[in-house]
Parts: C-alpha cells; structure tokens; sequence
C-alpha cells in the first residue's frame, strides 16, 4: 500500500449539509495538491459521490472514504450501504471506530467482517484499535488481518481521548508512539499506523514527529475547514 506520509483524516461524522460540505472541499481541496502527505476526507454516506463529483471535476488530489460499511453484502438488508456498492466512489472506509462500538454495540465480530468485505472490494479499511486487547481479539479472531495487514491502515483511537463534547484526555504523544510500536511488532513493521483522538493544530506536530506513527485521524478539529487547513500545515515536518 503506497499512501504518503503524513496520512491525515478528516472524519466529518453526522455534520454538515451539502453546502457547507461543498464549502469545506472548495477551502480544503486546493490544499491537497501542494501537499506532500495523503489527505482523506471522510463525509457522510449520502455525500459521497458528489463530493468525488466534486473532486474529480477539480483535479484535487483529495481521497475519499466512508465512514463506516456495512458487513453484509448486496441483499435484503434495509438501510445498509454494502462496500461493492460504492467501490467505484471510495479508496478508503473507517471500520470499528468507537462510537460505533458505543453507541450502536458493533463488536469486533462486526469489524472483522467489515474489513473482510473492504479488502474483496479493494477498498482500504482504516481499522480503529482502542488497545492491545482487542487488537488481538482481531486477530485470534480473523487470519485475514494479519495476512493483509499492509493494506490496512490500523488506527490506534483510545476511546477517552475522543472527543464528543464531554470531558477527555488526549493520549500523550510519546504514549501513543509506544502503543504503535507496539502494534507493529505483533502485525509487522511495514503496517501504517496512525493516532485518533483529539488532535488539533497545537499539537499535531508533536504526534506526527513520532517514529511509529505515520498521521492522524482528526474528529472535531477537522469540521471547521480553516481549522483542519491549520492541522494540515502544522503537520508538515521541516
């Protein structure tokens, strides 16, 4: 998998009308073709294939992903959104990020088969990993990881360092640095491995200047376009 560092996701979550997410890729998309990273953006479902519309009439060099998939294939499953359906949309889709597991009970049974349909598509899972546990979890739980493991990116999101509007606590950038090496030496040091939780332009430098961390998964600093053009600057190393 050949994805320039620094890899910088903006994940939109549940915001943004299309206006305004038209809004965002008019002030963010310019900037991706003098940067040297990958930028992916991550708007909801039913923005999709506007937004590649979009990005494609304007040459950016923006990636686009979901933000979740469904682990069913095509069939009678009411409300899902099956990977081979957007396969020509998406390069990228997040699997297993913590509020799904909160809010919506997915369990890493869930994830698996997510990642499963992803990789039959050619889809790149970016694969949320709240800690060691359950890393491994996924992996007595599906040989299939390990053996695609370098076209997976693996997010290490240690879920209080999300924010949502409560009280949180981003993981020290050295703590974060540990816990990807970590990752790395029970699935291969080749794997990309980025860290999601509260990341903004004060202190992005200090995560992405970390020898095993290869980017970031922004939340709530990624909404505000001038705010994530920040992130985006701060995160280029001299």
């Amino acid at each position: 998998m050949n994805n320039p560092t620094p890899i910088v996701i903006a994940n939109l979550k549940a915001n943004k009308t299309w206006d305004q997410m038209s809004i965002w890729l008019e002030e963010v998309g310019p900037r991706s073709n003098s940067f040297s990273g990958t930028i992916i953006v991550c708007p909801t479902f039913t923005f999709l294939a506007s937004c590649a519309e979009k990005i494609k009439t304007a040459g950016w060099k923006l990636k686009l992903a979901g933000q979740d998939i469904s682990k069913f294939e095509q069939g009678a499953y009411t409300g899902e959104v099956a990977a081979s359906q957007i396969a020509d949309i998406i390069q990228y889709s997040i699997v297993g990020h913590s509020e799904r597991r909160k809010y919506f009970n997915e369990t890493a049974d869930d994830a698996i088969k997510k990642v499963k349909t992803l990789l039959v598509n050619n889809i790149t899972p970016i694969l949320c990993v709240s800690d060691l546990k359950q890393l491994d979890l996924y992996l007595t739980e599906s040989s299939q990881i390990t053996e695609n493991s370098e076209r997976i990116i693996f997010v290490y999101e240690p879920p209080t360092a999300i924010s949502s509007g409560r009280e949180y606590k981003p993981e020290r950038p050295k703590n974060a640095n540990e816990k990807a090496l970590e990752i790395k030496q029970k699935i291969g040091q080749k794997v990309s491995i980025i860290y999601g939780g509260s990341i903004n332009p004060e202190n992005v430098k200090e995560f992405f200047t970390q020898d095993n961390l290869d980017g970031g998964l922004i939340g709530q600093a990624s909404v505000d376009p001038q705010i994530f053009i920040q992130v985006i600057q701060n995160s280029i190393i001299q």
